[in-house]
């Protein structure tokens, strides 16, 4: 995925760009940095994926830092059921995803404490949370459905863990990122990096910024925030 967006920007005639990634978009762009295609200037994160594989690594000095190990093992041992079938039998909940719509919508909306809290208040009380708001998740859902996408997103998890778990047999450490990091924390996110983890996985970040609202789909929830934060992380490499 990493290598088809960098070959989509040089098709299209951008000879400078930046890429930025959060959830699974994460993941496609740290493998940007780590390629770094002629023309990529820089990424910037909303989420730490490496995290869940460095838990034991990661400080845990401060309070700050024992409140992400905190969060961290939450979502491991309570949060990763999602990741799990998806990863696993991708096929067995795609029949449900693309047979049911409530199928589908339950599998979506019950995704993170944080998000599945603030959708609930969407839905239940009329309160939505920033761009949460009823119609915006509803047309979301509706994306998947019309499109018939849900066992093909369901089936990434699968390839993906497959890709990892044979490079790792193989022993092939990902190389450095080669490009400038910027890294946003949102409160919201199921375990919020403080910037110790980061430097952990992206020394010397050239922007780190925690923000004050936003969960773990920040770019949706609270898009004039995240577009503020985009623009700090790469006013330096203009």
């Amino acid at each position: 995925m990493a290598r088809a967006w960098a070959e989509l920007m040089d098709r299209l005639g951008y000879d400078r760009y930046v890429a930025q990634g959060g959830d699974v978009g994460a993941g496609v762009t740290d493998a940007m940095g780590r390629q770094a295609p002629e023309g990529l200037l820089g990424i910037h994160l909303n989420v730490l994926l490496a995290a869940v594989g460095l838990q034991d690594q990661l400080p845990a000095e401060s309070e700050q830092e024992r409140a992400a190990h905190d969060a961290l093992t939450t979502f491991l041992t309570d949060g990763l059921s999602i990741v799990l079938e998806q990863s696993t039998r991708p096929q067995t909940i795609g029949y449900a995803l693309l047979d049911s719509p409530v199928a589908l919508a339950a599998w979506m909306l019950d995704h993170d404490t944080d998000s599945y809290y603030k959708i609930s208040r969407a839905f239940v009380d009329g309160k939505p949370t920033g761009n949460l708001t009823r119609d915006n998740i509803v047309d979301d859902i509706t994306l998947y459905w019309l499109t018939g996408t849900g066992a093909s997103a369901a089936r990434w998890y699968w390839e993906s863990g497959r890709a990892q778990a044979a490079a790792g047999a193989a022993g092939q450490a990902p190389p450095p990122v080669a490009v400038p990091v910027a890294f946003t924390t949102f409160p919201g996110e199921v375990f919020p990096s403080p910037r110790s983890w980061v430097e952990q996985v992206y020394p010397n970040p050239t922007y780190f910024n925690e923000v004050d609202t936003g969960g773990h789909f920040a770019a949706w929830e609270e898009p004039q925030l995240f577009s503020e934060e985009v623009r700090a992380a790469f006013r330096s490499l203009r």
